[in-house]
């Protein structure tokens, strides 16, 4: 291993990775890769929590057994890589190629894709853990996460649980979130277009400006405290459906608006 106090910064690093010589288990703590022409580099079993990545081409790289928590990796190339049971937790992969990538083992929990993501032929990435269009998540554990403009468009989320989530302008048109716990999650300027809702927890979200056109559900666990202030979309009979919620719950003022369900559903 090259030592890092040697290797300080990424000029220094893709020197050594131009030369052939490979960086095993370096410690790459948030290095500056955007944009670098990484081909073939030897990466295997490196520390590259919350790298920036972005951009750049890793085609042919070594990043097997790699821990990439937190990386951003959106528009980078990463034709025929080996991830083999490298660790992508919450790592962005908007944009990025992976064709050809070996992903067997490959940590991909929370990581982000959206529909510009390529991944290899065959690979199961909708069941893999990975947030995105049409991926799977029900039950799915998301509370507080950061799913700002997150495309989860058509995403089954039945049963999720997404309680002081932050999905403020994301894109959940289409998506599957019967029976999910959105209690204080952020939903302003989101698209819920035709999501379906019926038993979802919505106590205390914040719906405002959030495109309900054409929403489905005949009944809400609870909407005590959310609001939807200039709320779009909302029909006339959804409205009266949800303005015959208990009084309690009508009454219930938003944590941080401090306006009331009733007040944010009248105006």
């Amino acid at each position: 291993m090259i030592s890092r106090e040697t290797h300080k910064t990424p000029q220094d690093v893709l020197a050594v990775l131009k030369a052939g010589l490979a960086l095993t288990q370096e410690d790459l703590y948030q290095f500056n890769f955007s944009g670098l022409g990484l081909q073939r580099a030897k990466l295997n079993k490196a520390t590259l929590i919350r790298a920036n990545l972005s951009q750049a081409d890793l085609s042919e790289a070594d990043l097997s057994g790699a821990d990439l928590r937190g990386a951003d990796l959106s528009q980078a190339i990463l034709r025929d890589a080996n991830l083999q049971a490298a660790c992508l937790y919450r790592v962005d992969l908007s944009g990025a190629d992976l064709r050809g990538a070996m992903l067997t083992d490959t940590k991909l929990l929370a990581a982000r894709y959206d529909s510009h993501t390529v991944f290899p032929e065959g690979f199961a990435y909708k069941s893999s853990g990975a947030i995105g269009p049409h991926a799977n998540l029900n039950g799915a554990q998301l509370n507080t996460a950061n799913l700002r403009n997150a495309d989860l468009q058509g995403a089954s989320l039945l049963g999720a649980y997404l309680g002081g989530a932050d999905l403020t302008l994301a894109n959940l048109q289409g998506a599957r979130l019967s029976q999910a716990d959105l209690r204080t999650a952020w939903l302003a300027g989101a698209s819920l277009r035709n999501a379906r809702l019926n038993g979802a927890n919505l106590a205390g979200a914040d719906l405002r400006a959030t495109d309900m056109t054409g929403v489905e559900f005949e009944q809400l666990e609870s909407i005590a405290g959310a609001d939807f202030t200039l709320v779009q979309g909302l029909s006339d009979e959804m409205r009266s459906r949800l303005l015959s919620q208990p009084a309690p719950e009508l009454d219930t003022p938003h944590a941080l608006t401090r306006r009331t369900t009733r007040a944010s559903l009248e105006s």
